[in-house]
């Protein structure tokens, strides 16, 4: 089976609110990226840093396709694919990052 190399995902600023839709081929340093205000213009401006959805995919070329489709969506559109996998817009980066959350009564 192949290892899967390109991502597209959806990151948003919170819950039905500003989305911004990428493909990479290294989704954890990407969000990283979203997390800390590295990408420059909209993501950054719109503070678009919670990952809400991502898709696998082995080839670059149906990754650029899905990710192009995806942004001609209509806004209610993403919100059913965030919200069949993920209904409670839950940040699924530490997951899938094995970052621990931390207890603030432990510190």
């Amino acid at each position: 089976m192949r290892e899967h190399s390109y991502w597209v995902y959806i990151v948003a600023s919170g819950r039905c609110g500003w989305l911004y839709v990428g493909m990479t081929n290294d989704l954890i340093r990407r969000i990283g990226e979203h997390r800390h205000g590295q990408i420059d213009g909209y993501s950054r401006e719109h503070g678009t840093d919670r990952l809400v959805w991502y898709e696998p995919h082995s080839y670059v070329d149906q990754a650029i396709l899905r990710e192009k489709r995806i942004k001609r969506w209509r806004r209610p559109w993403k919100f059913a694919l965030i919200e069949a996998t993920n209904p409670d817009w839950a940040d699924l980066y530490p997951a899938l990052a094995f970052v621990p959350e931390v207890d603030a009564g432990s510190r």
